[in-house]
């Protein structure tokens, strides 16, 4: 058997000639939150101009697989224009170059297509034929709704903001139940996917969900009347045993044009005025954001103040704790509105309870005159409250209390849950767990004070005009 040699010009056996075997770099990708923008447009002018509104969308990784990480294109840009008179879009999509860098390529056009829908136009110049053909969309859409309000909003709101000051602009609430709302609801859900944080699309054949649409009658330079949306609220209503009926404020939105102009404001009001005529048990909203707390907590707060069946509760609780300063621990339980007014002003208001506590405690602030004299005693209230809501409401009694404890395993997901014995008060032994507690508690205390500060000045300021 012979064996292969090799001369010393052989490739194989001189060093320096060896072939050399390299490994092209792996496709990093890019992430849809830096090639992708998003303009809000109301005419076929504007688009492409540059005086469009940008959309700032919650994050748009989320809508891509990998991390948000798009793969397989160099210089990718995606422009998106969504229609506020139609609610359609259309995505112009453009890139240098297109490869499989060891990462496939993304269908982009796929992921698009679970944002928009059926909402997506393929072609641009039909998507600029849009504005034509569907001018008249939402006026149809709302020509058999039920009206429920009608403002003309000359000047400026009470939220201190002017609503479009140049001229008098009408709007008008509608309500839609039933079938009218799965049509209408279908080319809203790109905009709620996009601008509401955490949410999912209503299932809109369940026949218990209501759309109210906020809507604006204007001119446009033709002197044709056109109906514009500004905002919407989706609606539930649940049944309460044995006869009665819950109102549960699932969505609202204002589209990002018209925020800041009080719309949202006049929404709300529009259903708490819905709640009270309607006599349900009470209008309850689904995790609100701390924004659209912030406008809800003002609005019910301002409604408190002029409601007369809590006066005299208020006045006794903020006449004891004046009485009692410098307060004791045993009262500061005791600063809590008394079930007769928390039922009243369900019944009345529709306000339940845990925003009704809310509300209370800037009503005491408000009434604690001067506060920088109570603010001790005030913060001694406010910090129990925040204890009861996040430990347990007898947190230094027998009963089970979760923790969240930092570990080197997962600082946002460890937790102890631990439980007293023999009715005898339990407690994290380690010094650092109690400290870390205890600086958490107080930062969610701090929150709340600043909160309350905030509401009371705008309050005090829509009072005062």
């Amino acid at each position: 058997m012979g064996t292969k040699h090799h001369s010393s010009s052989d490739p194989i056996s001189d060093p320096k000639k060896r072939r050399r075997v390299g490994f092209s770099k792996t496709d990093a990708g890019i992430e849809a939150n830096d090639c992708i923008t998003i303009y809000i447009v109301s005419s076929a002018e504007d688009v492409d101009s540059p005086n469009s509104f940008c959309l700032e969308p919650i994050d748009l990784n989320q809508f891509f697989e990998d991390d948000g990480r798009i793969f397989g294109y160099q210089g990718l840009k995606i422009t998106i224009w969504v229609s506020l008179i139609s609610f359609h879009a259309y995505a112009d999509i453009s890139f240098e170059s297109s490869s499989d860098g060891g990462r496939g390529i993304t269908n982009v056009k796929s992921a698009l297509l679970n944002i928009f829908g059926e909402s997506l136009v393929d072609e641009k110049d039909a998507f600029l034929q849009t504005f034509s053909t569907e001018s008249h969309y939402v006026r149809s859409v709302v020509s058999n709704a039920e009206t429920l309000q009608h403002k003309v909003s000359n000047g400026c709101s009470t939220e201190s903001n002017c609503l479009l000051k140049s001229e008098p602009s009408d709007v008008e609430v509608f309500r839609i139940a039933g079938t009218p709302v799965g049509h209408l609801y279908s080319r809203l859900v790109p905009l709620v996917l996009l601008l509401v944080d955490g949410s999912n699309p209503i299932d809109v054949l369940d026949p218990r969900w209501e759309i109210y649409l906020l809507v604006q009658e204007r001119k446009d330079t033709q002197e044709d009347c056109l109906s514009r949306l500004l905002g919407f609220a989706a609606v539930y209503r649940f049944h309460r045993h044995p006869g009665s009926t819950r109102m549960r404020l699932g969505q609202i939105l204002v589209m990002p044009p018209y925020q800041r102009k009080g719309y949202g404001r006049f929404l709300l009001e529009v259903l708490n005025r819905v709640a009270v005529s309607e006599n349900v048990y009470d209008l309850t909203i689904e995790e609100p954001e701390d924004s659209l707390q912030y406008v809800r907590l003002c609005i019910d707060v301002e409604r408190l103040l002029v409601f007369d069946p809590i006066q005299q509760s208020l006045e006794s609780v903020v006449s004891h704790l004046k009485q009692e300063y410098p307060l004791t621990k045993s009262y500061v339980c005791k600063y809590a509105p008394p079930l007769s007014a928390v039922e009243d002003v369900r019944k009345t208001l529709k306000i339940n309870k845990k925003q009704f506590e809310q509300c209370w405690e800037i009503l005491i602030y408000l009434r604690l005159a001067p506060i920088n004299k109570y603010m001790e005693i005030y913060q001694a209230i406010v910090s129990h409250r925040v204890k009861a809501e996040v430990v347990g409401k007898d947190s230094e009694g027998a009963g089970k209390q979760v923790i969240d404890v930092p570990t080197e395993y997962d600082q946002q997901m460890s937790f102890v849950m631990f439980k007293s014995q023999n009715g005898e008060s339990s407690s994290i032994e380690t010094a650092d767990n109690q400290s870390n507690v205890e600086e958490q508690l107080q930062k969610l205390v701090d929150k709340r004070m600043n909160q309350i500060k905030l509401i009371a000045e705008k309050v005090s300021a829509v009072r005062r005009q």
